[in-house]
């Protein structure tokens, strides 16, 4: 009797380590940037093909939320569209970034507004209030809705630092996500906003020529359209594991889904730019 109560102890003892040391161990949860979203949600669907004992959750929440939560280790992965430099209270010293994939960003109207591109100096009077109007930079005689984004938002540190040489938007209706952006401005006559590129040409909507230059990858590659940045998905020091690098690690090497969603893959960049914003040739 006495022996077989010691192998029911033994028998439960070993099922908790089991569950312990059994899928859930190698469950890794990815959050932050919404711009990085639906590349990384494709490509954990085929991940997790190839590697069924691995489990990939895949959060939103903006690219501040991404880095705090890496940094705090709630999120294996923290996704981001900015330098963890970039974004303070960040302690830069406890994760690690990893560029997976670099992407555009786009000034987009309503689709039925009769316009198709604007200077950068008629963009910063939009998005500062100084212009209120579209007939005042060649549009129709309709009132300009300015539609921002949260300020956790990476698209909203990028589109400020490099298509708003760093002017401060004008307080109004902003959105925590790229398509929550999208369906706003497309139900909005009058309406502006920004998005990556890889939501720029969704329905209802329309992107915007900036000083002449369409916002296009090929453009990106060589700096000619500025407004871009990597896509970054960073770790935590302390608890990095193997899952979470050969995750990365097949998210960057995932050339035909990054093109596909469009993104860009690094190895495409002419150029490189650190996370003060100095642009160098690659050689």
């Amino acid at each position: 009797m006495k022996k077989k109560i010691l192998m029911a102890l033994f028998a439960a003892v070993s099922l908790v380590t089991l569950a312990a040391c059994g899928p859930n161990s190698n469950q890794v949860t990815v959050g932050g940037s919404t711009a990085l979203k639906p590349l990384v949600e494709q490509i954990s669907l085929d991940y997790m093909k190839k590697y069924p004992e691995d489990i990939i959750m895949v959060q939103g929440g903006g690219s501040g939320v991404g880095l705090a939560q890496v940094a705090a280790g709630s999120f294996q992965i923290g996704n981001s569209d900015i330098f963890a430099e970039e974004k303070s209270g960040i302690d830069t010293s406890k994760i690690t970034g990893n560029k997976v994939a670099v992407i555009g960003f786009s000034p987009i109207v309503n689709k039925e507004l009769d316009l198709s591109g604007v200077t950068q100096e008629q963009l910063i009077a939009i998005f500062t209030g100084k212009v209120k109007n579209w007939k005042e930079v060649g549009g129709p005689d309709q009132e300009i809705t300015v539609i921002g984004r949260t300020s956790g938002s990476g698209t909203r540190v990028n589109f400020d630092n490099f298509a708003l040489n760093g002017a401060r938007e004008i307080d109004g209706p902003t959105q925590d996500a790229s398509g929550s952006v999208v369906q706003l401005v497309s139900q909005t006559p009058g309406a502006i906003s920004y998005v990556a590129f890889s939501y720029m040409n969704k329905p209802g909507i329309k992107p915007l020529r900036l000083d002449g230059v369409e916002p296009s990858d090929a453009n990106v590659t060589t700096n000619k359209w500025k407004v871009w940045s990597y896509e970054h998905m960073y770790t935590n020091n302390k608890n990095e594991n193997v899952v979470e690098n050969r995750f990365i690690s097949y998210v960057k090497n995932d050339t035909e889904t990054i093109k596909k969603l469009g993104f860009i893959p690094i190895s495409e960049m002419k150029v490189d730019r650190d996370y003060q914003g100095k642009v160098t040739p690659i050689k």
